[in-house]
């Protein structure tokens, strides 16, 4: 299998951005800095956003840059949801940035990622 890249991460984050730069802020990365187990990584991701018919995410779609694919998954959202907000559990082979991208239905999109370093067994054997 082809071992992910940054490049590869970057590729997969630029089908759902398009040309247009993501923007830093409003989405919220929860995850822990260290992971003993990279079998099962909690993961949270809140974006800031009124969630009107105006102004709400679409969807919030979860990357990392060390696993053999770098799309883990993608949530869709709508006015309806009240808020824009997923946990979900990881499996991660090695340290590496998780990055979350939100689509606004405004067209905007906004990032922030988060580094993990993942102890590979934790019992030290």
């Amino acid at each position: 299998s082809v071992q992910a890249t940054p490049a590869s991460a970057l590729a997969a984050i630029t089908k759902v951005t398009g040309d247009a730069q993501p923007k830093q802020g409003l989405v919220n990365i929860v995850l822990a800095e260290i992971a003993e187990n990279g079998g099962t990584v909690p993961l949270k991701v809140s974006v800031d956003s009124p969630m009107s018919e105006e102004n709400h995410v679409k969807a919030v779609h979860i990357f990392t840059d060390g696993n053999p694919q770098p799309e883990v998954a993608s949530y869709f959202f709508g006015p309806h949801n009240g808020q824009a907000y997923l946990s979900i559990r990881l499996r991660l082979l090695k340290t590496q940035n998780v990055i979350a991208v939100a689509e606004l239905n405004t067209g905007e999109t906004y990032m922030a990622s988060k580094n993990i370093k993942v102890t590979i067994g934790g019992c030290g054997g």
